[in-house]
């Protein structure tokens, strides 16, 4: 995961925004693996993951904090892989906004990158305080019982769509 640096126009998005992204991120638990978002990838079908030797991706527990501000939100989920070989995720869509950005924390510190690793036989999570999504640009603001969709794009398991409900702003999925 080599990181990307920013360009002028995410950096003053970032900068205009920061109390916003500070609350999103600020308000602590980890996602949950609980199964209201889930979907597999549209890969064919034929064998198991196991006997073809590659990666099978579903996703779970997907959710959208109802942002503070009308310029960004947070996107949270799990992916597991339950195939023999690894994946990466390496880019996402939105129909709310114009571009999604994958984030990792490190030392309280977000840092745009390229890719995020899906182990084989592993879990990519995507939960507050760690690797996350922002959702920036965005074409309205989501609101408490509207469902944001996400199109996660794999290097090897193709694209799958995700529809992630948006909860409370300080919603803390159980566990």
């Amino acid at each position: 995961m080599t990181p990307r640096p920013l360009g002028a126009t995410a950096r003053r998005s970032l900068a205009a925004t920061a109390l916003g992204a500070a609350c999103v991120l600020a308000l602590g638990a980890c996602s949950s693996s609980s199964p209201s978002s889930s979907s597999s990838s549209s890969g064919d079908k034929e064998g198991s993951a196991s006997t073809t030797g590659r990666p099978e991706v579903k996703v779970s527990g997907a959710y959208v904090p109802q942002p503070p501000t009308d310029k960004m939100a947070g996107g949270f989920l799990t992916v597991r892989n339950s195939g023999s070989k690894a994946d990466k995720l390496i880019s996402v869509s939105s129909d709310v906004a114009g571009e999604v950005e994958m984030h990792e924390t490190v030392e309280q510190q977000m840092r745009q990158v390229e890719s995020l690793p899906v182990p084989a036989h592993g879990t990519l999570k995507l939960a507050r305080g760690g690797n996350h999504l922002m959702l920036m640009e965005l074409k309205h603001k989501p609101v408490k019982g509207q469902t944001v969709t996400f199109v996660l794009h794999f290097a090897k398991s193709g694209s799958v769509t995700v529809k992630a409900p948006v909860e409370a702003t300080n919603y803390t999925p159980e566990k």
